[in-house]
């Protein structure tokens, strides 16, 4: 008889700082049970969500295509993902797989046998949120089902930790921030974050009243990463429970970061910064996957498809679909080994940039002016400079041309290839955005991509 296929079960934590994760070197324990899948598995240094933000990032997860073939380049698409390229629960449907994901309403990511949803956009007066508990609730009786049925599956969970609005329940609000911060004696430094209208209602209706220490809510935030991921360690005792671990490849990532208090851009995910970009990225599967293994290949979205195909011995499946991404899993073997040193970025929801990254500089052109007033063209030296803290731009006009040569080049490759336009073309922003509420924020989200 055949041997049975291996269950895969991915994690996609939306809003997940890598720098904020214990496993990538973060000082607080945020991440104590991913930090022990990543020591007995492969971890990723260099993951990237290259096309921010949500929308683009699951696009190219479950398509392997990048923006340019796939058009989903904003928050708000234009129009479905296209249907001569199979997502991954249509592709491993031909191998007799069943599949579920939580955190999607049916309808855009189109393929999965069953969508599942749960609350995860509570106010202030609502607290806490016990986000990552509601995706447990109807994941695990749905993990039970799967593994009744004695097929194959994929459980892609989308957890919306720690996505705004941070507030995580007992002891997590406290794990890392004991004091009062509304204390006056405090200095004020959540005074430009209330100050920046664009944002200040949302803030406002998840941030307690009288705020003042700007350091609360990164413990939050840090908070709301610990607590999911001892609610992610909840679904993996259920695994073991069912005795599926060693028949299950399990993938830790993100569909992009988090900005907190960086670059004037207040606890949220748009510009192209580094703390926005770089995602973490975990591959278990005890005996298949290396063990206690860190690579520094240059991983993008699209590359999920091609590695976890090729990982379960599944690439048959997949006969005549070509992705965009590549398999990371010759990289296992060759930690210094890349698919790739450099790439095209962009950014279409609040702002609307695009560029190129290097491993020592990155990129970008202002497509029109943001909210936020900065500059049309900013560069930076990543290796000098990795908070980004310095622009080059006028300093270096011969090297700002250079890249953004290298971005147009790739711009037209990728458009002759594809036989399609370049999608960020088709958006204008605007200056006068304005999110509201945590209910118009929830809407928003829902109404774009589901």
């Amino acid at each position: 008889m055949a041997k049975r296929h291996p269950n895969i079960l991915v994690f996609a934590i939306d809003s997940i700082r890598r720098d904020h994760m214990s496993c990538y070197g973060y000082p607080r324990l945020t991440t104590p049970y991913f930090d022990r899948l990543a020591a007995g598995g492969t971890l990723v240094e260099n993951a990237f969500s290259a096309c921010i933000p949500t929308t683009p990032a699951y696009s190219s997860m479950l398509t392997g295509r990048d923006v340019i073939n796939h058009q989903m380049v904003s928050l708000g698409p234009k129009g479905p993902l296209d249907p001569k390229h199979p997502t991954l629960p249509e592709i491993l449907r031909r191998a007799g797989y069943k599949s579920t994901v939580v955190g999607f309403d049916k309808g855009f990511y189109r393929g999965f046998d069953n969508y599942l949803n749960f609350p995860g956009w509570p106010s202030w007066e609502e607290r806490p949120a016990r986000k990552a508990e509601n995706l447990n609730a109807v994941t695990l009786p749905e993990l039970d089902k799967l593994h009744k049925s004695g097929k194959p599956w994929l459980l892609f969970l989308r957890h919306m930790d720690p996505h705004a609005p941070y507030l995580p329940p007992a002891p997590y609000d406290t794990m890392f921030y004991s004091k009062d911060p509304c204390d006056k004696k405090l200095p004020y430094t959540m005074k430009p974050v209330f100050d920046f209208k664009p944002f200040r209602d949302f803030h406002k209706s998840w941030m307690p009243p009288g705020l003042r220490d700007k350091d609360y809510v990164i413990a939050q935030y840090d908070g709301e990463v610990a607590y999911m991921d001892a609610c992610c360690q909840r679904i993996i005792t259920r695994l073991e429970e069912l005795g599926c671990m060693e028949d299950t490849l399990i993938v830790i990532t993100g569909d992009h970061g988090e900005t907190l208090y960086d670059h004037e851009i207040w606890f949220d995910h748009h510009g192209l910064y580094e703390c926005t970009l770089v995602v973490p990225l975990i591959y278990y599967w005890p005996g298949k996957v290396p063990q206690g293994r860190r690579i520094n290949a240059y991983s993008l979205h699209e590359d999920l498809i091609p590695t976890i195909l090729d990982v379960c011995g599944l690439n048959a499946f997949a006969k005549g679909t070509k992705f965009d991404g590549v398999s990371l899993k010759p990289y296992f073997s060759t930690p210094n080994a890349s698919p790739r040193s450099e790439f095209y970025i962009t950014e279409c929801t609040w702002q609307r940039k695009h560029g190129w990254r290097t491993p020592i500089y990155k990129f970008w052109d202002a497509l029109e002016p943001d909210f936020h007033h900065k500059p049309a063209v900013e560069l930076y030296n990543l290796v000098e400079d990795p908070a980004e803290s310095r622009n080059l731009a006028e300093q270096e006009p011969e090297l700002v041309n250079m890249l953004r040569g290298r971005m147009n080049a790739w711009i037209k490759k990728r458009c002759k290839q594809t036989r399609k336009g370049s999608p960020i073309e088709d958006y204008v922003i605007g200056m006068d955005k304005y999110i509201g509420s945590i209910a118009t924020a929830e809407k928003l989200q829902s109404s774009k991509k589901d």
